[in-house]
């Protein structure tokens, strides 16, 4: 694949278990050991942009505006605050982008066609995926080399990673047969809750070697960075969901080495 030595797909269709969270902190974390990092915001949210102290009003660039080939994916790269990180924002406009691809011929590969022409090679390459497991999504797991999946330690959750690992499999056999699962990060693990011990147990009983060994806490300084427009490595390096973003990090640069 051109473009990155890795492309990881941050997905999961449920929303609010801090898979923007997890892509803003885990490039960040990256970058700070000298990996050059692109994030993709193909979330019509726009939550990475906003998070990294983008206006997603007022952006002079757009995701939608790639993907719709006004502008070429190399033009549309910004820098971020953090040395070594770079982010492509987007809007709302990206709302309309399935409804407009409808028609459209080998549309799941539109994301895979935009890193052929990527001129700069990135270590890593984080894609930011809607909360769903529509267009958007499978065109990210399509140009993807791998899929993290942040899930939230709480009774329903593994419920709803099996309809995403039916999409994963879907798109390895439709789409790109070198998709692999490189892991599950657990988010929002509050170690007061029994709850979370019994679902991180039995994911980890299931999954075995794929679930990070890293924990992301609940913590109440990761839910102020973005609205500091930061991430929660320059909003307070010291707090415990900091030290869980590095550690988590170390994870996944290890498992290249590996």
């Amino acid at each position: 694949m051109s473009g990155s030595k890795n492309i990881i797909a941050v997905a999961n269709q449920k929303g609010g278990v801090g898979k923007t969270t997890t892509v803003i902190n885990l490039a960040t974390a990256m970058a700070a050991c000298s990996r050059s990092v692109l994030i993709i915001d193909s979330d019509p949210q726009g939550n990475a942009s906003t998070g990294l102290g983008f206006d997603k009003e007022n952006c002079e660039v757009d995701f939608y505006d790639v993907l719709s080939e006004k502008i070429s994916i190399n033009q549309s790269i910004l820098k971020t605050k953090i040395p070594n990180l770079s982010i492509i924002p987007t809007s709302v406009n990206l709302t309309v982008i399935e409804q407009e691809f409808v028609h459209l011929k080998d549309r799941e590969l539109k994301i895979k066609s935009l890193f052929d022409k990527l001129n700069k090679v990135f270590d890593y390459i984080l894609i930011d995926c809607p909360p769903s497991l529509g267009l958007l999504t499978i065109n990210a797991l399509a140009a993807s080399k791998n899929l993290i999946v942040p899930l939230q330690v709480e009774f329903y959750a593994l419920e709803g990673l099996s309809q995403l690992l039916k999409t994963f499999e879907l798109v390895k056999l439709n789409f790109n047969k070198d998709l692999n699962l490189q892991g599950i990060v657990l988010t929002m693990y509050d170690k007061r809750n029994k709850i979370s011990e019994m679902v991180a147990q039995d994911v980890k009983s299931y999954f075995n070697d794929k679930v990070y060994k890293t924990i992301i806490p609940r913590n109440v300084k990761i839910s102020e960075a973005p609205s500091h427009g930061v991430p929660i490595l320059m909003y307070d390096i010291s707090c415990s969901g900091a030290q869980a973003y590095a550690s988590l990090a170390a994870e996944v640069i290890n498992q290249e080495k590996k």
